[in-house]
């Protein structure tokens, strides 16, 4: 069974064919960055505009490339959320109007089940039960995974996600969008132990995220120097420590609550690499296993779109061909496959 997958949930147009026993046949990406960086951020009026622009395209381009046509797809697989309402709403719309042409089904996937899922793309994969700490721009959550749609929150962040955090700390120092990986590049060019920034909500129990006030922390150290280059490096690579040790300390205890020995790392916020490093240092401390997806499914793209709509689809899940997007949509309302 071929599966077409498409993602348009904020910034990056993605589109794949997966099929269900030979794997990943081919997958292709646009990203919008370059526009949106001429406005220090995502503007999601431009950002559904460009997915018009691009989706249909790369549809085809991905049909090319895998040498296949419209009439070989089995079966859809679109984001349906969370997201930008008019980014999903292309996605949807675009789904159902060529599942309806084909005649084949057309099934709406959660954003962060796709992130969840993505490291069943490698060839090392993961088991059930695992835990997973899924970090983006939009997003971290600590989720207990039993199996496809058995999904307990353990925690998530109050305010401010990983990504975001980096972003807007990156902005504070002055860096263009997005900010976060220049902040990462910045960081390794600082020198270690100038300043010492907190681990938010690790001086309490329980295992949900703040990280306004580690942001908040940033500003105002870098306004008590001289904002030199060395300055910023310094600030960068303080705000960076901060936040991989809260991460690893987070999933330390998550790992230690439910008793499961399997770590799972993913979201565009795992590719940083200090970040990879603590974890891994702590998961070889408390003999777990780790697994993260390789960088470029890190970040949104159509293939693990695809991967979770064939698993969703061979268990036998079925939607109507009506058009919805669901901007807000906690991850553990979503049903368990049978």
């Amino acid at each position: 069974m071929y599966i077409l997958g498409i993602e348009t949930s904020c910034d990056e147009t993605g589109v794949a064919i997966y099929h269900s026993t030979q794997g990943l046949i081919q997958h292709t990406l646009y990203s919008q960055i370059a526009m949106h960086n001429e406005y220090g951020g995502i503007v999601p009026e431009l950002a559904s505009r460009d997915h018009i622009r691009k989706l249909i395209p790369l549809i085809k381009e991905c049909l090319q490339l895998s040498q296949l046509k419209k009439a070989d797809i089995d079966a859809i697989a679109y984001t349906a959320g969370p997201g930008l309402v008019g980014a999903l709403l292309v996605g949807a719309a675009a789904a159902k109007s060529l599942a309806w042409t084909l005649g084949v089904p057309a099934l709406g996937i959660h954003h962060m089940e796709g992130h969840l899922l993505a490291p069943m793309l490698e060839e090392h994969k993961p088991e059930f039960p695992f835990v997973a700490l899924l970090i983006s721009g939009g997003h971290t959550l600590l989720v207990e995974v039993q199996g496809i749609g058995q999904y307990q929150l353990l925690g998530e962040s109050l305010d401010d996600a990983a990504g975001e955090a980096f972003d807007k700390a990156a902005k504070l120092l002055g860096l263009a969008y997005p900010g976060g990986p220049l902040l990462s590049k910045l960081a390794e060019k600082g020198n270690a132990g100038r300043f010492k920034f907190p681990r938010p909500m690790t001086d309490r129990p329980g295992l949900d995220f703040s990280f306004s006030g580690l942001k908040t922390f940033t500003m105002n150290t870098f306004n008590h120097t001289e904002k030199t280059e060395q300055d910023k490096a310094d600030v960068a690579l303080a705000f960076q420590q901060a936040t991989a040790e809260t991460l690893a300390i987070k999933c330390k205890r998550a790992l230690k609550q439910t008793g499961i020995k399997r770590l799972v790392v993913a979201g565009g916020v795992s590719a940083n690499t200090k970040i990879r490093q603590h974890l891994e240092i702590m998961t070889k401390k408390e003999r777990a296993e780790l697994y993260f997806p390789r960088p470029e499914f890190c970040t949104d793209n159509g293939a693990m779109i695809a991967y979770a709509g064939c698993q969703r689809l061979m268990a036998g899940e079925v939607e109507s061909l009506e058009i919805n997007a669901r901007p807000r949509w906690p991850i553990d309302e979503l049903v368990q496959t049978q």
